[in-house]
């Protein structure tokens, strides 16, 4: 699996594309240039990068590009890191990517989310098939839009993708 990095060490950065162009001659890797609301960032998309579902990405698209915040990067301006996941997220959509204990309860002190999964709650693992695999003490990459107030907030995700099979 292209996912080489430690999940827990990948750091979410989330903009629209600007632009897409190769970043070496022989066109294996790509810089896209995101709006992000911390600034302009720079990715680079190689060969080992994985895209979720394969979208082809545009100028204009809105993502979330994780990168593995245990690599060294260069100190420049505007920052550039090396994408290791690539997702297409939809108007209004956000995005969690974290271990879910059996309760499916995200494992992340940061943002705690509760999962109530629907019949319509699209489960795959990350080449695509679909996933009838219990969720429990996983690894989920989870899209979702609005959540409940509640103590953790709950969300019925539109998709969630299987990372770790244990």
């Amino acid at each position: 699996m292209p996912l080489s990095s430690n999940i827990s060490s990948l750091i979410p950065v989330i903009g629209t594309i600007l632009n897409i162009r190769p970043q070496s001659s022989d066109c294996s890797n790509q810089m896209i240039s995101l709006a992000t609301d911390n600034g302009p960032v720079n990715v680079i998309l190689s060969p080992d990068t994985t895209v979720v579902d394969s979208t082809r990405l545009r100028s204009g698209m809105r993502v979330v590009i994780y990168y593995d915040g245990n690599r060294p990067m260069p100190l420049i301006f505007p920052p550039q890191y090396q994408a290791v996941l690539v997702a297409v997220l939809r108007p209004g959509e956000q995005v969690l990517l974290s271990r879910f204990d059996r309760n499916l309860i995200s494992q992340n002190p940061d943002q705690p989310l509760r999962l109530n999964i629907a019949p319509s709650t699209t489960i795959q693992t990350l080449n695509g098939q679909n996933s009838t695999c219990p969720l429990g003490g996983r690894t989920l990459l989870v899209f979702y839009s609005n959540t409940a107030r509640s103590i953790p907030p709950q969300t019925t995700p539109r998709k969630v993708i299987v990372l770790s099979v244990s």
